[in-house]
């Protein structure tokens, strides 16, 4: 089918309006990945019916879609090509109910992050879920990632926060299991299986989030220690005590927490950055001034078990802001070294201290100039690490660099990718480093729900693959 035909078949079947070709695209952002708007056409439906017409002829067509959200994916997870077609979900972004009384949310796929937060906060509630990037990160794309971000540890990640999902299948059927109870023991639990897969399986239209009531008002600190194992004990400390709830855990090796620090524009000074760990803190309790209390009465009593080296509790919102950006702003390391590879794995609490020094040590044998940014998410044990290098590396060195950062991460109960997904930059970690009968069981799984292949093909796995 020509390009013409194409954009004038679906504009008759979802409207003129709801159809940009690629004349339209070119200058649009494109998100975190430069191919992601590379397609024949993107397609914006208004309703889950829509989404469905227009499955329903890509199938009829052989025509590949793929699923898009708020492209802030990192692993090439929204990637098209110019045979392809995008079904963006971004005009499905109704916030359409907030229960308090049983702690849901029913919410469409577009809807972002920060919307839910807003909506669900003027109720006394929260997603239970937070990211640096939930200005544009949307719900369907959380729960096709299965993301994580700072809160994990205490609350878990998207799949503990769905209830129930409605999802539109690779023929055209609508999957609808809006369920808004946490016990259900009728049967396959269906939905886990569209968690985490990425658009590869369904298209994720509408969910059921879980509510959590607000934590009250939050203070913050950041202490400089010697290693992980340190900054655990306090993490430790500030879990078992009672009357205020640990909601962010955060740590950041020196290089990024100075690097990021100097790109802000902070002066000397401002934060305690000199030593080798930062950590940083967020307690949340009835008021701020008892938050604060709690954060400066902790740290005292945890401070010599801990050996913490420096600590700032922030006294004023200014302040807490400048730590957080500190950790949240990586756009910093990519302004730097522009596409900079980057890495997501899980290590589990007790190892992290040996796994970063190792991999520092072997990354240099294979170039002396590595010295990547280490930081994440403390708590639940995923770090992040981001190259000092402009990518992307040449394949033989890239797969160096994935054989120090993956080998013998499965076997101490880690994970090569913790909250990335696989999409496809890491579609060939997936074949080296997972278990052999995962990958046979992802790959049925993928031939009997989608046997041509047309949901965000070249993603996980492929029925022939």
């Amino acid at each position: 089918m020509d390009r013409i035909a194409l954009l004038d078949n679906l504009r008759e079947r979802v409207g003129a309006q709801a159809v940009l070709s690629p004349d339209d695209l070119a200058g649009r952002d494109p998100g975190w990945d430069t191919g992601n708007l590379g397609a024949a056409a993107l397609v914006r439906p208004v309703t889950t019916a829509d989404v469905a017409k227009l499955v329903a002829w890509c199938r009829e067509a052989k025509i590949a879609l793929v699923p898009h959200g708020g492209r802030t994916g990192l692993v090439g997870g929204a990637i098209t090509g110019p045979e392809e077609i995008i079904c963006d979900l971004g005009a499905l972004d109704r916030i359409e109910e907030i229960d308090p009384q049983t702690r849901v949310a029913v919410v469409q796929a577009g809807v972002t992050l920060n919307a839910l937060q807003e909506a669900a906060r003027a109720h006394g509630l929260e997603p239970g879920i937070d990211l640096a990037a939930r200005g544009s990160a949307t719900i369907g794309g959380m729960i096709s990632t299965n993301a994580g971000g700072i809160m994990a540890f205490r609350n878990g990640v998207m799949r503990h926060r769905v209830l129930g999902l409605e999802v539109v299948l690779p023929d055209g059927q609508v999957f609808c299991d809006l369920t808004r109870v946490v016990k259900t023991s009728a049967g396959y639990d269906l939905k886990h299986l569209f968690i985490g897969a990425e658009g590869t399986l369904g298209i994720v239209t509408r969910a059921v989030i879980k509510l959590d009531p607000l934590t009250g008002a939050g203070a913050t600190a950041l202490v400089g220690l010697n290693d992980a194992a340190s900054a655990q004990r306090a993490i430790r400390y500030f879990l078992a005590q009672g009357g205020t709830s640990l909601r962010a855990a955060e740590i950041m090796w020196r290089s990024y927490a100075l690097t990021t620090s100097r790109a802000l524009g902070f002066t000397p000074g401002q934060l305690p950055l000199d030593a080798p760990c930062l950590l940083a803190l967020e307690l949340a309790a009835d008021t701020f001034e008892q938050a604060s209390a709690a954060l400066e009465s902790g740290l005292a009593a945890i401070w010599d078990e801990a050996q913490i080296i420096d600590g700032l509790v922030a006294n004023s919102m200014q302040q807490a802001e400048r730590i957080w950006r500190v950790r949240e702003d990586t756009d910093v390391l990519y302004r730097l070294h522009p596409r900079a590879p980057s890495f997501d794995v899980s290590v589990p609490a007790g190892a992290i201290d040996d796994y970063v020094a190792r991999i520092q040590a072997d990354l240099k044998a294979i170039d002396a100039g590595f010295a990547p940014y280490v930081f994440g998410h403390l708590a639940d044990g995923n770090l992040h690490i981001v190259f000092n290098v402009e990518g992307p590396l040449p394949a033989a060195t890239n797969e160096a660099v994935e054989r120090v950062l993956y080998t013998d991460l499965s076997a101490v109960g880690g994970s090569f990718s913790a909250e990335h997904g696989v999409g496809r930059k890491k579609r060939a970690a997936f074949e080296r480093y997972a278990d052999p009968v995962k990958r046979q069981l992802a790959q049925a799984v993928k031939t009997i729900i989608d046997p041509e292949g047309l949901l965000n093909p070249g993603k996980i796995v492929d029925p022939a693959s």
